[in-house]
């Protein structure tokens, strides 16, 4: 049985997805980071980083989102959710990196200002600038990465749960959405999904 560390509204939604995607049993444990959980003793047991998602397998805990999709894609590959390729297997992986190492960035120095600096103004500075580059890691993957309709073309991959989950967060960001229309016809696509209806309904 797989454990999910998750809190709504985060990045972990895009492991969840996967889950429902590669038809597993799976638990879910919600950390509430209104209470502080992540920081409590038994969570950083689990995940010394005190983030989410964290999963617990047979094997042992995983964590970093491009792990855990990597993982249930391999895990469940009659599935289907990554190209054994090696080459379209590693534009899958450039592409989740982007997400995680980038746009995520991006899209943190809004709510996290915290983890690079405790200076307000400065923290006031990254703030402000979120839109213009949220925006930006968007666009490029509008005008270079997003092969459509989903992210590697017509085939669906862990690429595109994880597109979606960032996505969801464009409003907050006030990211121009007239600059990403194919990233919002995704976003709209993927919010009609079984797996991705279900995956909300859970974490509701």
């Amino acid at each position: 049985m797989l454990t999910l560390y998750y809190t709504p509204r985060t990045c972990a939604l895009a492991t969840h997805i996967a889950l429902i995607d590669a038809g597993t049993d799976y638990t879910l444990h919600r950390i509430d980071f209104a209470k502080g959980e992540q920081r409590a003793p038994e969570f950083l047991a689990v995940n010394p980083k005190g983030r989410v998602p964290a999963l617990a397998t047979p094997q042992g805990i995983l964590t970093e989102t491009t792990a855990l999709l990597t993982y249930v894609a391999q895990s469940f590959p009659v599935a289907n959710l990554a190209p054994t390729d090696p080459f379209a297997l590693a534009r899958l992986q450039s592409f989740n990196a982007f997400l995680s190492s980038t746009l995520h960035v991006a899209h943190a120095h809004g709510p996290r200002g915290n983890r690079w600096t405790d200076d307000p103004a400065a923290q006031a500075a990254l703030k402000s600038y979120v839109p213009t580059s949220v925006t930006a890691a968007f666009k490029l993957v509008e005008d270079t990465m997003l092969e459509g309709p989903f992210v590697m073309g017509d085939t669906y991959t862990i690429a595109d749960p994880y597109l979606f989950t960032m996505s969801t967060w464009i409003e907050g960001d006030q990211v121009d959405t007239a600059e990403i229309p194919r990233v919002m016809a995704h976003r709209q696509m993927m919010s009609e999904r079984p797996s991705v209806i279900r995956a909300l309904a859970e974490e509701a």
